[in-house]
């Protein structure tokens, strides 16, 4: 396998020494095309705007010229402890991940400082990282700006700003984000740009123009947009022989580590769940993923714990994954620069690969534009018969299933979101109520209370242990002293307010418990529970004495008492209902 590299060493450029150390330790020694091409304008301080294929070197190029005009070069005078030196803008999380672990192996003997910026991750602990101040910052644009209008740190002292995969920035809508920052730092003649990327479209030549100083447009020349050691075919299969096709594929070929793109959440959930019903080990990468479950995916699929990754577009940039063998469009992209980054995440630095797609009756209307855009026809593959048919289940060798994977994460997200084990600590009890029933505990026949023994051989206890406000002490029982015919009462449940309590409640916890105990348990509940007295209505009238009329047209009170017939209590006097508005105004009239 040839690899694309040229005959121009690092140390034929005046690099710094730590700077050059750290190369050599990574296995640099030759350069790519588009770092030849990019590193002597780079070094002399000049604004760059590279384009190459994906997977040719570009995070190399601008990460080896930043950290060296770091290092060559004094820091700004009025430069404060909490502003970087230089920012590293990308559009997806994992490109941004990618670059800070290029950054960490390429400057390793420099001592430079990094912070990385993303969303998703502990907010408190970025912010701390750029109070504490850091020469390099490598960020998406979101959480970037989040922390910049919160004054945690200014763009005032950036010399180098880099601006990695910019049609992508164009795609995702961050084109504004990218203007306000640019528009926060030093002006374009105080400071070096760099943007870079797969393919450079107009809109993008037109931001560089518009914020860098003179950019001087490099491009590695290539035969074609995509690799050249990549074989594409492509498949018509309908949509629902797609899955069979996929699983069949997979079972022939034997790859130790492919990729399968999908276009929406819910095919990347149906595909993930059909390849490990045939005993695959596969992950699923998608938008709604956390972030921590990423990075745990990606780290298992580059340690080859998992064969197979299901992804949509969000893992098509930036993600350098080596020995990837197959890449399979099962949706083929509406975007043709989406296919060149799928495909290129196999075929890196020189090695070979094959990317497969599927034109289905839903998606092949994208393939015309994604052959006018990689100027060249992808070769057609017949469909046979026995391509549809699903083989059998295989079995795994030496790999943890999708299950045990999920119950691991499980595991450590439980372990780093619930915090340290709670201490044992006695139960919280609440001071009794008058309508709490308490229940005196079964006694067997064997075990008959005695206070005399009772009072000798327990020890004296406090009062509030003996209250309902802790537990009650259980007594070890061994098996030969427990009856045959014993059985613990069932706990009933405590009716809250209303009809229940008192002596029927009791009478009804008694017959639950057995006949033995039926009488203690009813009394027990009633001295709990205390009948009170019923309340004497109050009239709401005042009682008028019974009064009678004698015959000389007197009343006289003690009358009907004399009589000795009993009288009802006559009703108050009502008083006269005061006239409405009409009805005064109408006797107003009737008077005239």
């Amino acid at each position: 396998m040839s690899q694309p590299l040229t005959d121009i060493d690092f140390a034929s450029f005046n690099l710094h020494p730590d700077l050059l150390s750290g190369l050599h330790a990574t296995g640099f020694v030759r350069c790519t095309p588009i770092q030849a091409l990019c590193l002597p304008i780079a070094l002399s301080g000049r604004d760059v705007a590279g384009q190459a294929q994906t997977g040719t070197g570009k995070t190399a190029a601008f990460l080896v010229a930043v950290l060296n005009r770091l290092l060559t070069e004094p820091a700004r005078t009025d430069r404060k402890l909490t502003d970087p030196r230089a920012v590293i803008v990308a559009p997806t999380r994992e490109l941004a991940i990618q670059i800070d672990k290029d950054f960490h192996s390429i400057g390793r003997n420099t001592g430079l400082t990094s912070a990385l910026i993303y969303g998703g991750v502990d907010y408190d602990k970025q912010r701390d990282a750029l109070r504490a101040g850091c020469d390099l910052i490598i960020a998406t644009p979101g959480r970037l700006i989040d922390y910049l209008k919160q004054h945690v740190f200014t763009l005032n002292a950036v010399e180098a700003v880099v601006i990695d995969e910019a049609d992508r920035m164009f795609d995702l809508g961050f084109i504004k984000d990218i203007r306000f920052l640019l528009r926060r730092m030093p002006p374009r003649e105080e400071r070096q740009g760099m943007l870079f990327s797969a393919t450079l479209s107009y809109r993008v030549l037109e931001l560089a123009y518009e914020h860098m100083n003179s950019p001087e447009k490099v491009t590695a020349e290539t035969e074609s947009v995509t690799a050249s050691q990549v074989r594409q075919s492509v498949y018509f299969p309908a949509r629902e022989e797609k899955i069979p096709l996929l699983i069949n594929m997979m079972s022939k070929i034997e790859a130790q580590r492919s990729m399968v793109f999908v276009n929406t959440r819910a095919a990347a959930e149906r595909v993930t769940h059909a390849l490990d019903r045939h005993g695959f080990t596969v992950g699923a990468l998608s938008g709604d993923v956390p972030q921590t479950k990423r990075e745990k995916l990606l780290g298992r699929f580059q340690k080859g714990d998992i064969e197979i990754l299901v992804a949509t577009d969000v893992a098509a940039r930036g993600l350098h994954v080596p020995s990837v063998s197959h890449v399979f469009n099962f949706d083929l992209p509406q975007d043709a620069e989406d296919y060149v980054h799928r495909i290129g995440r196999t075929a890196r630095l020189g090695a070979e690969g094959d990317a497969i797609s599927f034109a289905c009756d839903r998606y092949a209307v994208s393939l015309p534009d994604i052959e006018a855009f990689i100027e060249q026809k992808i070769p057609v593959q017949h469909i046979e018969a026995d391509m549809l048919v699903a083989p059998p289940r295989r079995e795994r060798a030496g790999r943890p299933s999708n299950a045990e994977m999920d119950q691991e994460d499980a595991t450590d997200a439980a372990r780093n979101t619930a915090g340290p084990p709670p201490k044992s600590a006695p139960p919280r009890s609440r001071a009794p109520r008058s309508g709490d029933r308490k229940q005196a505990p079964s006694r067997s026949p064997a075990h008959t209370h005695d206070p005399a023994k009772a009072d000798s051989a327990t020890p004296t206890m406090d009062k509030s242990a003996a209250t309902d406000e802790s537990p009650p002490a259980t007594t070890a029982i061994s098996d030969a002293d427990k009856p045959a015919s014993s059985e613990a009462p069932r706990k009933r449940r405590r009716r809250r307010g209303g009809r229940g309590r008192g002596a029927k409640a009791g009478n009804a916890a008694g017959q639950a418990v057995g006949n033995s105990d039926s009488d203690a348990q009813a009394e027990t509940a009633n001295d709990a529970a205390p009948a009170r007295k019923p309340r004497k209505p109050r009239p709401r009238t005042r009682p008028t004495t019974p009064t009678s009329v004698n015959s000389a047209g007197r009343s006289t009170p003690n009358a009907a008492r004399e009589s000795g017939t009993r009288q009802e209590p006559a009703s108050a006097p009502s008083t006269p209902v005061k006239p409405g508005l009409f009805q005064r105004i109408g006797r107003m009239f009737a008077r005239h």
